[in-house]
């Protein structure tokens, strides 16, 4: 409810008296419902979940102070009934959550409609202790996964064999799921960032890249780590310590005030400097919570006048990579928590370069 009342200090702000929530990350955390389907409409006075039969029972369950409003045909055709008692003409919606097909029905419903952006996403860049618990155990379970893969790869081995026992581990040690598609790229499939996994079998000599992460009551973890099967040559040395002194170059600049575009900077200049600007191509970060990626980001794309300073208790990624095409690529990934005076680092699993 505290959630819920943080929104409407936003709604009186910008002169809103009805707001539909769509998104599904955004209906979890005003109401606490995790049904797949349904919408929340939020007055300055009440709170109404529309849903239909599937849900009733869940929705009561999960959402006690929330007023159910049942959905007994389509949608659109509940929520014009509910505007109809309500008296509304006005609606605000997320425009990041909606389809073109569901702006119509409300359009076709004759009211006036007023796009928003970002509202409970802002609230939800900055996480509470029951939040960071959450992200604490899944980014335990992670580094408890990479532990574990480590005395299971070996060349011969299928990238996909390598993914499925990280995401076999996670679940079988308490994870709901996986927060993402778990990525692992070897030996010249490395320089792909999100190289999906393939048949491809581990060789001596390669570089193995495993971006990995799982879902703990809701909330998600994050991590990638480069290691190499064999002996690393010198030029494999030499990038895995590039990247590594660029990851703590990020750590370091890290903390409450700044903003996430000059964190960014200062590991991106030491990738730079060593002549592969080119080959670092994506942001250096960005936020984790309910969804793997959310607001805030750590990037040279955020930078402008409306970029917000990063704040204590926000949750990032800081995930530098340099990636040669046809040779193979290293990334580093922490999960981390912001402070006032620095970084938390939840990611606990090793960071040396890993010989295996």
């Amino acid at each position: 409810m505290r959630r819920l009342e943080a929104l409407r200090r936003m709604m009186a702000d910008r002169q809103i008296e009805y707001f539909l929530v769509t998104g599904a990350a955004n209906r979890r955390y005003l109401s606490g419902f995790t049904g797949s389907a349904g919408v929340l409409l939020v007055s300055p006075e009440r709170c109404w979940l529309v849903t239909d039969f599937r849900y009733f029972e869940q929705a009561r369950q999960q959402a006690p102070d929330w007023e159910l409003y049942p959905q007994k045909g389509k949608l659109s055709e509940a929520l014009g009934q509910l505007f109809r008692e309500e008296g509304v003409t006005r609606l605000a919606f997320e425009k990041e959550h909606i389809t073109y097909a569901q702006y119509e029905a409300l359009a076709g419903l004759g009211l006036e409609l007023v796009g928003q952006a970002g509202l409970v996403e802002k609230l939800r860049m900055i996480k509470d202790e029951g939040e960071l618990e959450a992200i604490r155990r899944a980014a335990a379970l992670a580094d408890d996964a990479f532990a574990h893969i480590l005395s299971v790869i070996r060349p011969g081995m299928r990238e996909e064999e390598v993914a499925l026992e990280l995401e076999y581990h996670m679940r079988r040690a308490g994870a709901a799921g996986v927060a993402f598609e778990t990525i692992v790229a070897s030996g010249p499939r490395s320089a792909l960032p999100h190289g999906r996994a393939s048949s491809r079998r581990i060789e001596p000599g390669d570089f193995v890249t495993m971006d990995l992460g799982c879902v703990v009551d809701g909330y998600c973890s994050d991590l990638t780590r480069t290691v190499v099967v064999g002996r690393a040559d010198e030029e494999q040395r030499k990038v895995y310590d590039l990247v590594a002194r660029a990851q703590q170059a990020g750590l370091e600049a890290l903390r409450a005030g700044r903003r996430g575009s000059e964190v960014d900077a200062q590991a991106r200049r030491v990738i730079a400097d060593a002549g592969h600007a080119d080959h670092f191509g994506h942001g250096l970060g960005h936020g984790v919570g309910l969804e793997v990626h959310e607001a805030p980001r750590l990037s040279p794309q955020a930078a402008g006048p409306d970029e917000p300073l990063l704040e204590a208790g926000m949750v990032v990624t800081v995930e530098p990579g340099v990636y040669i095409p046809d040779w193979g690529g290293v990334r580093i990934e922490d999960l981390v928590v912001v402070r006032e005076d620095g970084c938390e680092i939840l990611s606990r699993a090793d960071k040396r370069l890993i010989e295996l």
